[in-house]
């Protein structure tokens, strides 16, 4: 018998250069949703002309990066040649592969409002030791029904596919309620989560709010939905990673081996993660703690 109750984990604030955020993934408790390891909330906050918001290059390996606003605009600059504005309701998907960098940076705004989330995906090993690439869509599929528009920003959702790549069976959308109630047909064969983005959202007499990420569980084909007024949520799913995964700062690997020789690699300036066009200077950072115990 599938269970369906919804489990509430509370998410971490951290801190990603200027900017604090609420990390619904990873935490202790729960490492994954499908291949998704990893969602930062960051905002809403007003940019003014002493804040501002810029992440310097950096490098990532084993992982797509999915980057979504739902307000502001970043640029996009990585190793791969890529210089990329996104936008509201854009989105920005990269796959580092066995390696590659990026920088996300303010593109000269000085005022409005800074609202989105980036989320990881694990790569299997069929890929993720492959290349790099970098996509950007400025449209994405919509799937309209009473209640509820949903915008499908990776895989399929209600028989709406979005062209972007993926390396395994797993969905991401955005989802918009406009109040009252509406069900959803899901896939039985994948687990979910939601994170609420503003508002608020009822799932099974559970009220789920910013600030925490709700574990809906595996086996489910429908879900029921309701919110008193407009809310804004993210869903991810996706069959069960039936990988180990070993992360550490922006790497996903499977073995600390592969983590030292990607901070090798990071910190010698190797060419593995080649270099990003940015004004910034590149993030450095102290090797992991196991090597540290080694001095």
């Amino acid at each position: 018998m599938t269970d369906n109750r919804v489990e509430i984990i509370e998410s971490c604030e951290a801190q990603v250069a200027e900017l604090r955020v609420r990390r619904a993934l990873p935490t202790k408790g729960r490492r994954t949703v499908g291949a998704w390891c990893f969602v930062d909330h960051m905002g809403p906050m007003s940019l003014s002309p002493d804040r501002s918001i810029d992440v310097a290059p950096h490098p990532h390996l084993g992982l797509q990066t999915v980057t979504w606003l739902f307000g502001g605009e970043f640029l996009h600059r990585d190793s791969l040649g890529s210089e990329q504005l996104i936008r509201a309701g854009q989105l920005n998907l990269m796959t580092s592969g066995h390696g590659v960098a990026h920088s996300e940076e303010n593109p000269g705004l000085r005022s409005g409002e800074m609202h989105g989330m980036q989320l990881w995906v694990a790569q299997p090993s069929m890929t993720r030791d492959g290349g790099a690439d970098f996509e950007h869509f400025d449209e994405l599929p919509r799937a309209e029904m009473a209640n509820l528009t949903g915008t499908v920003l990776v895989g399929t959702f209600v028989d709406v596919s979005s062209p972007a790549r993926r390396d395994s069976d797993h969905v991401g959308v955005e989802l918009d309620f406009h109040g009252g109630p509406v069900t959803v047909a899901l896939d039985p064969t994948y687990e979910y989560a939601l994170i609420v983005a503003n508002g608020a959202v009822l799932v099974d007499d559970v009220v789920i709010r910013p600030g925490a990420l709700a574990y809906l569980g595996a086996g489910r084909d429908e879900c029921r939905f309701d919110s008193s007024g407009p809310s804004r949520a993210m869903l991810i799913g996706g069959v069960p990673f039936d990988e180990r995964l070993f992360m550490w700062w922006n790497f996903v690997a499977r073995t600390q081996d592969e983590i030292s020789d990607a901070w090798r690699a990071w910190a010698t300036g190797d060419a593995r993660f080649g270099h990003v066009a940015s004004p910034f200077a590149r993030i450095e950072v102290g090797p992991p703690p196991w090597l540290m115990a080694l001095r």
